[in-house]
């Protein structure tokens, strides 16, 4: 029987901590940690995630800043309003909700915000300081990730580490942390040959493919702690799962994150913190 690893509390608990800081910090400087969230269209699902961002930046005690543009906004209008974030000294972080429409290109935007306000982590002078170990912000899911290991003990070092996933959002800089963290560490991905070979190898497996309910309990190490990064609709029922199989893995765990209730709950709190990170070093 597997260790449940609560996201919401831990994520609780790391928020409560953020919102004394914040206030520490304001009373200290007068200076209020500010975000800006962007989206662009009508997706739900980014809407739901820029409502929580917000929320939680009340929560926290930032100010906030959402602009919410038509589908049709351009490429020139979009690079306006981060040009003028960037310049506003009230906005410590700025964040642009991804996927952007097809129209608008994703990588001319991430670029045009200055590296000190890029929150997520994604400009490639942060991934480059991420490789070398010396960085400001961390990509918030992972960073979450790495936060859930340590608050429920589990130690990395000399760890076998298996990511399952190689996007530049989580696989390759849960990769990163993973091995600064002294674990020692396979990416697997869609090519690779014989996967359930090397997810069987691993001390720490991290899912992060989107693909419903993908590993099974024969695809898991006895006593393996399982990180579950997906969230998916089951076919059968379009209820929230994620990439593992919950039910047939949990028994073989030694550690295991929920879906919901796991990893992302982790994310919008890291993204507090890179804020507050943020504006303490715009002094």
């Amino acid at each position: 029987m597997a260790h449940i690893i609560d996201g919401k509390a831990i994520s609780a608990a790391v928020r409560a901590e953020i919102t004394e800081e914040t206030k520490k910090f304001v009373a200290e400087t007068g200076v209020t940690p500010g975000l800006a969230v962007v989206i662009v269209g009508n997706d739900p699902a980014s809407q739901v995630y820029v409502r929580n961002k917000r929320k939680a930046c009340t929560e926290v005690g930032f100010y906030s800043e959402a602009y919410e543009l038509p589908e049709e906004t351009t490429q020139t209008e979009l690079e306006a309003l981060v040009d003028k974030l960037n310049s506003d000294p009230k906005i410590h972080g700025i964040l642009v909700q991804l996927p952007l429409p097809r129209h608008l290109d994703e990588q001319r935007i991430l670029l045009r915000i200055r590296p000190e306000k890029d929150v997520d982590a994604f400009h490639p002078y942060n991934v480059g300081r991420i490789m070398i170990g010396d960085y400001n912000y961390l990509p918030c899911t992972p960073a979450g990730v790495m936060e859930l290991l340590k608050r429920s003990g589990v130690e990395v070092s000399g760890k076998e580490c298996v990511v399952v996933g190689r996007s530049n959002i989580v696989g390759k800089p849960m990769a990163m942390l993973l091995l600064q963290a002294h674990g020692t560490v396979t990416i697997c991905h869609s090519r690779t040959k014989h996967l359930e070979e090397a997810t069987r190898r691993a001390d720490i497996l991290v899912a992060a493919i989107g693909k419903p309910e993908f590993f099974t309990a024969d695809m898991v190490k006895e006593g393996a702690v399982v990180i579950d990064v997906g969230m998916n609709r089951r076919p059968s029922d379009n209820k929230l799962c994620g990439d593992v199989d919950y039910a047939s893995v949990e028994p073989v765990a030694s550690y295991i994150t929920p879906v919901p209730g796991g990893v992302g709950p982790m994310t919008i709190t890291m993204l507090m913190q890179n804020t507050l990170r943020a504006a303490k070093s715009s002094l």
